[in-house]
């Protein structure tokens, strides 16, 4: 009996030394976390500051000028000076058509104009001859003199009806000449010598050449909404082509449509291309770079520090130990920074990885760690 009490006395003191040394343990580890603290959610202050990056959309290049040529007037192709690919410049004739009913036509509207001015000549040496002799009193009557004007501007006025006829017969036939109304380059040519062309001929739905001008070209480019505060007359953009990949070009930025495309919703933007040595072509698909740079004074902050909820766009602002969420609108991004607009002030302290997991006006666990 008296060896089991000793067994029993001996067990609770080491249960009891045990315990002793879990409480120091405890003790030790409550007064290390007292000291050092809880480390909160990664942070920084927020400064002015300026963001300058670039946008790459598509665009297209188009001929600057571009017309398809047709013939005015019924006739045949006669003969065709140039094909496609020929470089021609303004007032250059192109082709030659025929049309025999106007050659038929000229030489009857140049004998309607003789027959027309003989009377008129008449007429008029008429009236003169008798308004002078009326100047004797009793001579030539106030009526035959009236008559005799009358017949002169009835005659004029046929002579210069006749006239008229010529002159559109003669405006026709120089329609049988096709020229180029700009420099530039054949790119089509839809008939051969013999065709049947003209306004309601058959052949004619079709123009007798393209005609674009090259050595100028537009560059056509949709901006998007967000982004066309950045561009501006005269401002200049650099691009690039498939076809030229090692070869850079620029553009001055010439034409803003001022409205957007109710589809797109963006704005149709035109730039002016110099193209000397012919090496870009109308069609081409050009990657445009557009420059963005923030706006004076403007707040930039790391993308992460944005918070895209299903409520709106947020930072979330550290002040007197808890969150705030702030609502806010962003401008330009790239670099990994984006320009933000809000109720936001110089030296607030933010979230650098902003997330939902921090709810608005919750209590920070310790003190951020402000980068």
């Amino acid at each position: 009996m008296k060896r089991t009490n000793c067994s029993i006395t001996l067990l609770s003191l080491c249960i009891a030394l045990a315990l002793q040394a879990c409480g120091h343990g405890n003790a030790g580890e409550n007064r290390d976390r007292a000291t050092t603290g809880i480390d909160g959610p990664e942070a920084f202050i927020v400064k002015r500051d300026s963001l300058s990056s670039s946008i790459r959309i598509p665009g297209e290049l188009k001929a600057y000028q571009e017309v398809d040529l047709y013939a005015k007037v019924n006739s045949f192709i006669k003969t065709l000076k140039v094909d496609i690919g020929s470089e021609v410049k303004a007032g250059q004739l192109l082709a030659v058509l025929d049309a025999p009913e106007i050659n038929s036509q000229l030489a009857a509207a140049e004998s309607r104009l003789k027959s027309q001015e003989a009377p008129y000549i008449s007429s008029k040496a008429t009236y003169e001859r008798l308004l002078e002799t009326s100047k004797t009193p009793g001579t030539v009557s106030r009526n035959d003199l009236d008559i005799a004007f009358a017949k002169q501007e009835s005659d004029l006025a046929q002579f210069e009806a006749a006239k008229a006829n010529l002159r559109e017969i003669i405006a026709n036939r120089n329609y049988l000449e096709i020229k180029a109304p700009f420099d530039g380059v054949i790119t089509a040519r839809n008939v051969s010598p013999g065709a049947y062309v003209g306004p309601s001929g058959r052949g004619s739905e079709l123009p007798i050449f393209t005609l674009r001008e090259q050595k100028n070209l537009r560059l056509v480019v949709n901006v998007p909404e967000g982004y066309i505060s950045y561009l501006s007359r005269e401002n200049t953009v650099a691009f690039t082509v498939k076809a030229l990949p090692n070869r850079h070009f620029e553009a001055k930025v010439s034409r803003l449509a001022g409205a957007l495309d109710n589809r797109l919703r963006s704005q149709r933007t035109e730039m002016d291309v110099r193209n000397t040595d012919g090496a870009l072509l109308p069609g081409m698909v050009a990657e445009v770079s557009i420059p963005i740079k923030s706006r004076p004074g403007s707040f930039v902050i790391p993308s992460s520090a944005v918070l895209n909820s299903t409520e709106g766009m947020y930072i979330i602002k550290i002040s007197g130990g808890k969150t705030i969420w702030v609502p806010i609108t962003v401008g330009g991004n790239g670099t990994g920074k984006t320009e933000i607009f809000g109720d936001i002030r110089e030296k607030d302290t933010l979230i650098l990885r902003a997330s939902e997991e921090f709810r608005d006006q919750a209590g920070i666990a310790g003190s951020p760690i402000v980068k």
